[in-house]
């Protein structure tokens, strides 16, 4: 396009030139006692020879009135993009773990940018990274006054808080950042945690209810925590004394988590403990068809009465009817016939359970072989082999952490071993679910390069 407007401009002046050339012609001029004869190509030749020169002119005045403006900002374009070098630098060295050439990249950047966000995020991670947890909490708090990165601050004095164990420090924290970004999914995620952590049901449950109509957390999901908090709540509402409402919160998690006996085993044993023993027994075999468990079955046995052990036979079997196929249904009927010295049936029932193992015998099974052996044909040392097997056995179902791996004796809201909250299920040892990220865990571990919640975007802005 430039090109095509250059050629036009040169065929003008061209025809220009020609025109003035086949019309010559002359001029005169007369003024103040001069007098000036040319010809009309002079003239003009000599006008566009002033309007250069007064261009020009013109030009070098404006050039000189800009000129320490430009320098200036040629000066600051210079050190942005220095500086962006300097932060680049800086969290490609904490990525490889080089603290010394991560804290001389985060002071050059801190000197050519100020304190922006990033520089701040930097030299805070830089200063952990050193040991300096007094410098990283210096700009953490930094951040806390820059609107748009007033969260990275929070997230990162989260972390320190939890690295000293200060967990109520952390739990304020985590309310502000919620506070700030309510929509956010870590500031709910950590907020959740913490309050599950410090035993604050009720505060728990809060946070929850806002998070589905959030999309926070999928309903089925929120669901089942909240049968969790209830579970947690009907055991302080015991502890209070307040048995009534600690059966109706009980009731109310054995709905929401069809998939833990531990919370029908809670509301059957509730209800035994108000004579309401029909009312129990509805509830151990709805459960018993969901998810079988041996403390289902040893609630059944008490529901049984103390009758002799072979009355309690028939009794057991009203309660494998419902869910027939299982194998812990197997097991149960067993350990009745066990108890009533049925030793064939005992021996079927225990076979039809170690078939259904598909790793072999666990280690239960292992010592109710032993115990048949021993009861069945005693001092003939028959129950040592299956002694010995249980040494080596497969581990039996256990309540196992999704976040950690770890096995709990019993269900609770928590996880015994790493706090995670609503974590358990009832699962052979190998059968582990998907380890989701930590929450907390992330907030304490240093990261290794800068973190990126919601806000980092626009907290960039303000570095370009």
């Amino acid at each position: 396009m430039r090109r095509l407007a250059a050629i036009i401009a040169l065929a003008v002046l061209a025809i220009a030139a020609a025109t003035i050339a086949d019309y010559p012609g002359a001029v005169d001029i007369i003024w103040q006692g001069w007098e000036v004869n040319t010809s009309v190509g002079v003239l003009l030749a000599s006008l566009a020879l002033l309007a250069l020169v007064i261009w020009l002119l013109l030009w070098l005045i404006t050039a000189a009135i800009r000129l320490p403006r430009n320098f200036r900002r040629n000066r600051r374009a210079r050190r942005r993009r220095l500086g962006d070098m300097a932060l680049t630098r800086g969290m490609i060295a904490i990525a490889a773990g080089d603290g010394t050439v991560a804290k001389r990249q985060a002071e050059r950047a801190e000197w050519l940018l100020g304190p922006t966000p990033l520089v701040l995020m930097l030299a805070a991670q830089v200063a952990q990274l050193d040991g300096d947890e007094a410098g990283a909490r210096l700009r953490y708090t930094a951040l806390l006054d820059q609107k748009d990165a007033a969260l990275l601050g929070l997230k990162g004095l989260i972390g320190q808080a939890l690295q000293a164990g200060d967990a109520a420090e952390a739990l304020r924290l985590a309310e502000r950042a919620h506070q700030l970004r309510p929509n956010a999914v870590w500031t709910f995620e950590t907020l959740l945690a913490l309050r599950t952590r410090a035993g604050k049901w009720d505060a728990a449950r809060d946070t929850l209810d806002a998070a589905p109509r959030r999309n926070l957390l999928p309903a089925l999901r929120a669901q089942h925590h909240r049968g969790a908090i209830f579970y947690e709540q009907s055991l302080a509402a015991e502890l209070e004394g307040d048995r009534r409402r600690a059966l109706t919160l009980a009731a109310s998690a054995q709905d929401l988590l069809p998939d833990i006996p531990a919370a029908a085993a809670r509301h059957a044993r509730l209800l035994i403990a108000e004579d309401r023993r029909r009312p129990a027994r509805r509830v151990v075999e709805r459960a018993w068809q969901k998810m079988p468990h041996p403390d289902l079955a040893a609630i059944w046995g008490e529901l049984g009465g103390a009758v002799p052990a072979l009355e309690l036979v028939p009794w057991v079997e009203k309660l494998a009817e419902h869910n027939p196929a299982s194998p812990e249904t197997a097991v149960a009927r067993a350990e009745a016939a066990l108890a009533a010295q049925l030793w064939g049936e005992a021996r079927r029932h225990l076979g039809e359970a170690i078939a259904a193992a598909p790793d072999g015998p666990t280690r239960r099974l292992c010592l109710l072989m032993a115990r048949l052996e021993d009861s069945e044909h005693p001092g003939e040392g028959r129950a040592r082999e299956w002694l010995d097997r249980a040494l080596a056995a497969v581990p039996d179902p256990a309540y196992l952490c999704a976040q950690c791996g770890g096995a709990n004796t019993e269900w609770r809201a928590l996880c015994a071993h790493c706090q995670g909250f609503d974590t358990l299920s009832w699962q052979a040892s190998g059968g582990a679910r998907p380890v989701p990220a930590p929450v907390l865990a992330d907030l304490v571990a240093p990261a290794p390069l800068l973190p990126t919640p919601d806000g980092l975007a626009s907290a960039g802005q303000s570095v370009r």
